[in-house]
């Protein structure tokens, strides 16, 4: 009887699990759906986007990873900047792994989720999971 007490105190004492993160199907979707997959100095958006994800200063700005934009331009520095950035405006989405809204935050802003012209983006990534 012991036991059990302590095993439910532990599971009513411990803290929610707050580093879920997305699946790797979903960093592979956004890098193709944004570059087809290369790497490097990408400029898109009429140069308002740089790298692999193409992030723009404003988004690498909020993510507020340090380093300077031009690291943009590498995949695992991306990576780290989306991943601040997405769990700075959908915490909720990150915790449960909801790839739709984050796919929609990542291309069109913190309200991107709401936004329709985000939803075609979204089926993008979507088809590139699969």
């Amino acid at each position: 009887m012991k036991l059990k007490t302590l095993m439910l105190s532990a599971m009513v004492l411990a803290p929610p699990a707050t580093h879920a993160a997305p699946p790797a199907s979903f960093w592979h979707a956004l890098h193709q759906v944004e570059t087809g997959g290369r790497v490097g100095r990408i400029l898109g958006d009429g140069g308002r986007s740089l790298g692999p994800l193409q992030i723009s200063k404003a988004y690498w700005k909020d993510s507020r990873v340090p380093g300077g934009y031009g690291d943009c331009t590498g995949l695992a520095y991306s990576r780290r900047v989306a991943t601040a950035y997405l769990k700075r405006y959908a915490p909720r989405a990150w915790r449960s792994g909801d790839c739709q809204v984050l796919a929609r935050i990542h291309n069109g802003g913190p309200r991107g989720h709401r936004k329709r012209v985000t939803a075609t983006y979204w089926a993008k990534v979507r088809r590139a999971m699969r």
